[in-house]
């Protein structure tokens, strides 16, 4: 799925649950929706399909981070009702980067003459931002796991 028909099929989807009456699903993306259009408001026009990407993203991740603080307040009905959330919204994702791709990119980039001069230079943490700089131009932010990428860079800068 690309990112470009995100929108489109959020509004497909909540017409639909709308016409079956699925309170559940309807309510979730309205919620996520309302998201979409601060955003585009935000940016005085029509927000880029990666940032809706992004919004969906972390609207899954708050939903999975309130279940399980709900579980750990032994709400366990509240707990499901988030997972459910959580479950809707992943639906509408495409999926991550896998770690082979990011690994590849990265280690392209450290092959590049800047970063590897910036590299020699100085201590290789010091190059990290630029390795992120360059890995986002290439990248859309939203299709990778950002925590999975910050340690495949400094363990392949460790490496060199």
């Amino acid at each position: 799925m690309r990112t470009v028909d995100v929108r489109a099929r959020l509004m497909k989807e909540l017409k639909d649950a709308m016409k079956s009456k699925d309170l559940l699903k309807s309510t979730t993306i309205r919620s996520v929706l309302s998201e979409v259009y601060a955003a585009d408001k935000a940016a005085s026009g029509t927000a880029p399909p990666s940032a809706v990407v992004g919004i969906l993203r972390k609207a899954a991740t708050r939903r999975s981070d309130a279940a399980a603080e709900f579980q750990k307040a032994a709400r366990e009905d509240l707990a499901a009702k988030e997972l459910q959330e959580a479950a809707i919204l992943q639906s509408f994702l495409p999926p991550l980067l896998p770690e082979s791709e990011i690994d590849r990119v990265l280690k392209e980039i450290l092959a590049s003459p800047a970063i590897s001069e910036a590299v020699a230079k100085g201590p290789a943490q010091r190059a990290l931002g630029q390795v992120f700089k360059a890995f986002y131009a290439q990248v859309d932010k939203p299709s990778v796991d950002a925590d999975l990428v910050r340690q495949r860079a400094q363990a392949l800068l460790a490496q060199a």
